[in-house]
């Protein structure tokens, strides 16, 4: 007999969760409080209570042949960086070629979730749901909380004393649409995410002055990379991160400082990072820089004091007659329909064996998916998560007894704090080949490069140097998808077709580039040659 899964939440993670559910034949059921799919990603003109909202002119991050599922790329005359309407029309089109919304129960919220009396032998759970003011009590063999890490806003008025005498407006990131209204203003962004640069740089277009407060600073990248190509594309290869995993710790900072100082001298603009060399996610911004060289945007340090006008900054500054301020500031985990003993929230962390199961359970049939911040796309690492969390419910994978288990929570944070810091926006981030693989491996999906170089190595080659995306992980092991060899060997025609509108004739001339790549060469051998005789 199958075994039923409550799946909470039809959001990224749990689409992909319904997925992967049924590729193992299990039973999936989903509860969704709002009237359709998308999460995070379905824009809504109004802020609902509850539910993670985002603003109008919202971009990915990460591109699409970086961000697809496995064995769904996305269409090739799609844009390599998505607006959020585009990409949500991705996640239809998933749903309806798996045929996944006949699964979800709209409109429906989850109460709570709570051990069945026998759970100790049983390992299920009773899930209360209400739908249109009915409750309902159902039992279910597992649970897989889709519900997303963007719903709570973080506000620490606290941290900024005077506040409560500020006259102008208020109010966090999440509230944010669009800049309707705050044409002409003198607007502060409180933090230096990738939420606070774009409504940073959308607001500077319409107001008379923004002013970016960062405590940190930070790294900004630009979303295209060398040659034109998307920079995750570049940056996520197994053989950039072996480097960075097996380079010493100086070669490594000097390396990640030099790359992200080639677009331009981050200490020049305000924005080099306290620590620098902390492996902190950056900031993917096209326009911040460009906005802070006209002046529309002007950075500045920790706010010190609010006064009825004004803020005063802890270098001394001040900058009269601020009209709004607009906190991007974050969010907090929250997980209203567990018991505390379920998921607990420590420190602003929660410890959960490798950012997915409670290591204290009886019987692993709860698994958290997506309450993690990868340094590259979401959308893969959920599908490994939910992969992983589906053969662990139906007994194919076993997880280590909870003392191993607590070990690796500790063990990982600590190396967390030496790679990222402590930063609260960085608690649940991770390296993201590493993780991928970590979970591929528990599956047997973690493709074998040396096996690979004997029977074909072009396709190593392609899986070393090339961009690491989702493919490599239906290769091999459960649920082998066909298709993933060509859609490897063909993302470079994906990448280029919705960038190709114009016919340009190929240019046959020598490349100058090169040339002087080569001249430059030359040159420092002679110099060095010269240099002997001295």
């Amino acid at each position: 007999m199958a075994k039923k899964v409550a799946v909470i939440g039809a959001g990224v993670s749990g689409l992909v969760s319904l997925k992967c559910c049924v590729d193992e034949g299990l039973e999936p059921t989903c509860f969704e409080r709002t009237e359709d799919i998308g999460g995070l990603w379905r824009f809504k003109e109004n802020v609902e209570d509850g539910r993670a909202s985002i603003y109008q002119s919202v971009i990915t991050n990460t591109s699409k042949e970086m961000s697809c599922f496995s064995d769904f790329p996305m269409p090739e005359d799609f844009p390599n960086f998505l607006h959020h309407s585009k990409l949500l029309e991705y996640f239809r089109i998933f749903a309806r070629k798996f045929d996944l919304l006949k699964y979800i129960q709209f409109q429906t919220t989850v109460l709570s979730v709570k051990k069945h009396p026998d759970f100790s032998s049983s390992g299920q759970w009773e899930v209360v749901t209400e739908c249109n003011s009915k409750k309902q009590s159902a039992v279910f063999d597992a649970v897989m909380v889709c519900s997303g890490h963007h719903i709570l806003p973080h506000m620490p008025l606290e941290s900024f004393p005077g506040i409560e005498r500020f006259k102008g407006q208020y109010f966090h990131s999440h509230q944010y649409k669009h800049p309707g209204g705050l044409e002409g203003k003198r607007i502060l962004v409180i933090g230096l995410g990738n939420s606070a640069s774009d409504i940073a740089v959308e607001l500077s277009k319409k107001a008379a002055q923004v002013f970016v407060s960062t405590r940190h600073g930070s790294w900004v990248m630009g979303r295209i990379s060398e040659d034109g190509y998307p920079w995750d594309m570049v940056f996520h290869t197994r053989f950039r991160s072996m480097l960075r995993n097996v380079l010493p710790q100086m070669i490594r900072k000097w390396m990640m400082e030099q790359q992200m100082n080639q677009w331009f001298n981050h200490e020049n603009y305000g924005l080099e990072p306290q620590n620098k060399y902390l492996m902190k996610e950056p900031v993917l911004n096209d326009d911040l820089p460009s906005r802070i060289l006209y002046g529309a945007i002007k950075v500045k340090p920790t706010v010190k004091e609010l006064t009825e006008t004004s803020a005063i900054f802890e270098d001394g500054t001040v900058e009269e007659k601020i009209d709004v301020i607009v906190f991007a500031t974050g969010y907090t985990f929250s997980f209203p329909f567990l018991e505390d003993s379920l998921v607990k929230v420590e420190d602003k962390m929660v410890s959960l064996y490798k950012y997915m199961f409670p290591p204290h359970l009886e019987k692993s049939t709860l698994a958290c998916i997506g309450l993690i911040q990868p340094l590259g796309s979401i959308f893969p690492t959920v599908e490994l998560q939910a992969r992983w969390a589906t053969r662990v419910f139906k007994g194919l994978c076993t997880l280590p007894s909870e003392r191993t288990m607590m070990a690796d929570i500790i063990q990982r944070n600590e190396k967390r704090i030496d790679l990222f810091g402590k930063s609260q926006s960085q608690t649940l981030q991770t390296n993201y080949i590493d993780y991928l693989d970590e979970l591929a491996a528990e599956i047997g999906a973690k493709p074998d490069i040396l096996s690979l170089l004997l029977k074909d190595p072009s396709l190593a080659a392609k899986l070393y140097f090339g961009p690491c995306n989702s493919y490599q992980y239906r290769l091999t092991g459960p649920g082998p998808w066909q298709g993933a060899k060509r859609a490897i060997l063909t993302q470079k025609q994906r990448i280029l077709k919705p960038l190709k509108t114009r016919a340009v004739k190929a240019s046959r001339d020598f490349p100058v580039s090169f040339l002087l790549k080569i001249l430059g060469l030359l040159a420092l051998g002679v110099a060095f040659v010269q240099l002997q005789w001295f």
